[in-house]
């Protein structure tokens, strides 16, 4: 009898709906993060690199560069061309963003905006030519901060694994 429970345990469990079997992985990881409904993944799946606040990578983001790191917030907009680009915020309508690249290996959805997020990467310092904000801008609708001569300096992060619910 104990046997025949174990085998219909162990057969129902693996018979859960993909986002509930999903929703159960990701509460293994982080048990804080759990959540409800389906899960979209890109790239490569997350590892083990450390999670950073996003209010420690705007006071020191020389400290990131180049490290590989786990984020996660808020998707405040998206590439509506392609889904190339994310602009993410630590949560819903903060000031400061950081825009998300993949450097064209994958996508995300073009109506992934107000979806929260986590993501695998990372972070770099650059200036933006003008010609790089304007395009940014006009052909995507991206927002960014400008300097007076039409330049930006920008705070980004490159993704290599995006995982993305509403």
């Amino acid at each position: 009898m104990k046997t025949f429970l174990a085998t219909l345990l162990l057969v129902g469990s693996l018979a859960l709906p993909t986002p509930a079997r999903q929703m159960d992985q990701h509460a293994q990881h982080d048990p804080a993060k759990a959540h409800t409904g389906e899960v979209v993944k890109r790239g490569t799946p997350i590892g083990e690199s450390p999670a950073v606040k996003f209010a420690d990578v705007f006071k020191e983001p020389q400290k990131f560069a180049g490290k590989s790191v786990v984020i996660e917030g808020v998707v405040e907009r998206v590439c509506k061309a392609e889904g190339c680009w994310m602009q993410i915020t630590p949560e819903a309508d903060a000031a400061d963003s950081v825009r998300v690249t993949f450097d064209h290996k994958f996508s995300v959805p073009k109506d992934a905006d107000k979806s929260k997020f986590r993501a695998e990467g990372t972070f770099s310092v650059k200036t933006l030519s003008k010609e790089e904000v304007d395009h940014l801008v006009k052909d995507d609708g991206a927002k960014i901060k400008t300097n007076p001569d039409g330049t930006a300096n920008e705070i980004s992060f490159l993704a290599t694994g995006v995982e993305l619910w509403k």
